[in-house]
C-alpha cells in the first residue's frame, strides 16, 4: 500500500459516506481473508470425523467454537465498518507450553490412500496447516486494510491464531507427530552466540 496525498476528484477517508469505508483492494483482502476462515471452519467440521483421541477433539471443538465467533466480528466490521458489537476476544491456550525436544525413530511415512487411514496424526497436521495459512493471510490483510477498525481486528487476531497453532503443535509434539531435531551442542552454541548487542542509546 503507498502513501499518495489524494488527487484532484477524489474522496478523502475522513469525508466518506458510510458505504464508502474502504478501498477496493483492501475490501478484495478483507474478503479473501473472512473466506479463508469459512474454509477453515468448515474443514474443522470434516476432519472431526475423524478424530478418535478425546483430547485432540476437544482442542479441535474449541479452536471452531473461537473461529466462529471470529468470524461474526469480521463480518460484524467488513459491512458496517464501524467497532463490531462483540470485539476481538483473547483465545487462551489450555496446553501445557513444555515442548519435547529430541526425535525418536519410525516407520516411514506415505501418503494415505482411503479415508480410512485419515487418522489423529493426518488431522491434527491438517488443522495446524489451516491455521498457519489463516494467520498469514490476516497478517496480509491487516497490512492492506485501509479501514482502521478492519486493519486492527485482523491484527488483534494474528496472535491468538497463532496461539491456536502452538496449542495444535504442541499436542502434535506430545504425541510425537511433530518431532524437533536439535543441532549439536557446539553448533548451537556458535549459533546462539552469532550476534552481539548495539551500544548506545537503542531505547524503543
Amino acid at each position: 500500500m503507498h502513501n499518495q496525498q489524494p488527487e484532484q476528484g477524489f474522496t478523502e477517508s475522513n469525508h466518506m459516506g458510510h458505504e464508502q469505508n474502504h478501498a477496493s483492494h483492501s475490501l478484495l483482502e478483507a474478503q479473501a481473508a473472512i473466506g479463508s476462515i469459512i474454509t477453515t471452519i468448515e474443514q474443522s467440521i470434516l476432519y472431526e470425523h475423524h478424530i478418535q483421541d478425546q483430547q485432540l477433539m476437544q482442542i479441535a471443538q474449541k479452536h471452531r467454537t473461537y473461529l466462529q465467533g471470529l468470524y461474526n466480528t469480521l463480518v460484524d466490521t467488513y459491512r458496517s465498518g464501524q467497532d463490531p458489537a462483540v470485539p476481538t476476544q483473547t483465545y487462551t491456550m489450555g496446553e501445557s507450553t513444555n515442548a519435547i525436544y529430541g526425535t525418536q525413530p519410525g516407520a516411514p511415512k506415505s501418503p494415505a490412500t482411503s479415508p480410512q487411514e485419515i487418522n489423529d496424526e493426518c488431522v491434527s497436521g491438517f488443522l495446524l496447516d489451516g491455521l498457519k495459512m489463516l494467520s498469514t493471510g490476516f497478517t496480509t490483510a491487516a497490512l492492506e486494510a485501509t479501514n482502521p477498525v478492519m486493519r486492527r481486528i485482523f491484527a488483534d487476531s494474528v496472535p491468538n491464531i497463532i496461539e491456536m497453532a502452538y496449542e495444535m503443535f504442541l499436542y502434535e509434539n506430545k504425541q510425537h507427530y511433530y518431532q524437533l531435531p536439535q543441532l549439536q551442542k557446539a553448533d548451537e552454541e556458535t549459533l546462539l552466540n552469532s550476534f552481539a548487542p548495539m551500544q548506545g542509546n537503542t531505547t524503543h
